[in-house]
């Protein structure tokens, strides 16, 4: 198991899961495509298979390598893109308007936090953001999990925040640069081609995908009601509506 094979599976597939859903064929995982005739058994006692731990500090590596993007973007789990696919999805779902200005006000301060200081871990981002402490626990997991959907964040390391290591996050846009500034020249019908292979390895992606991009057309419908139309620019690129709306 090396980084080299691993980062060949993922842009093979365009998108895996790092470990598949109770063993299940769909949505393809980096798990079976390493291990195409062994069941995972998710067990880390003497017991268990040793592969399971091996994968588990392979994905901190390549979430650093840049080679390819870890996100936790399908049903929050563990999930990595190859570089095409992800500007693919920046595209249709980072940089539409409707995006960003649907965005929950927790989700745009962690996001403003992360422009400023990326990557960061749990206990960090908490704490600069002031979502720290069980009352603000839903507030936090919906934040991140509507930027997760979006694109809007990756998966970068790991940080000895406590008892366990916690997953360092950052701002796509601030820690894949590069990237981000290449898929805002990426035509319609690239991004259609890119996103049409993923979908047709991966049919359950293709329902996320639909799903999530349903979701903000309906959270921006819903803001325009409102009234609102001032904004400001997050960062580089990013529109965003005024804090109290």
């Amino acid at each position: 198991m090396s980084i080299k094979k691993a980062v060949e599976k993922i842009n093979e597939g365009g998108g895996l899961l790092v470990f598949p859903l109770d063993n299940r064929p769909d949505p393809q995982s980096l798990w079976s495509k390493l291990y195409p005739k062994s069941e995972m058994r998710w067990e880390w006692d003497t017991s268990g298979d040793d592969r399971v731990v091996r994968l588990w500090h392979l994905r901190t590596e390549l979430s650093l390598c840049k080679k390819v993007v870890y996100t936790k973007w399908f049903r929050g789990r563990a999930t990595f893109f190859s570089l095409p696919v992800f500007q693919a999805l920046l595209v249709e779902l980072a940089f539409l308007k409707e995006s960003t200005r649907s965005l929950p006000e927790a989700a745009r301060t962690v996001l403003r936090v992360l422009e400023e200081d990326s990557p960061l871990s749990t206990k960090q981002l908490k704490k600069e953001t002031g979502l720290k402490g069980k009352d603000q626990e839903s507030a936090y997991n919906k934040a991140l999990k509507s930027l997760w959907e979006r694109g809007l964040i990756v998966g970068f390391g790991e940080v000895d925040d406590g008892a366990f290591p916690s997953l360092a996050i950052g701002a796509s846009q601030l820690l894949f640069d590069d990237l981000w500034e290449e898929a805002k020249s990426l035509s319609p019908v690239k991004t259609e081609k890119i996103l049409n292979q993923l979908f047709q390895a991966q049919p359950l992606f293709k329902k996320e995908f639909e799903k999530i991009k349903k979701g903000l057309s309906g959270s921006f419908i819903s803001s325009k009601k409102g009234g609102k139309k001032n904004g400001f620019v997050l960062g580089k690129d990013l529109f965003l509506p005024p804090q109290d709306s």
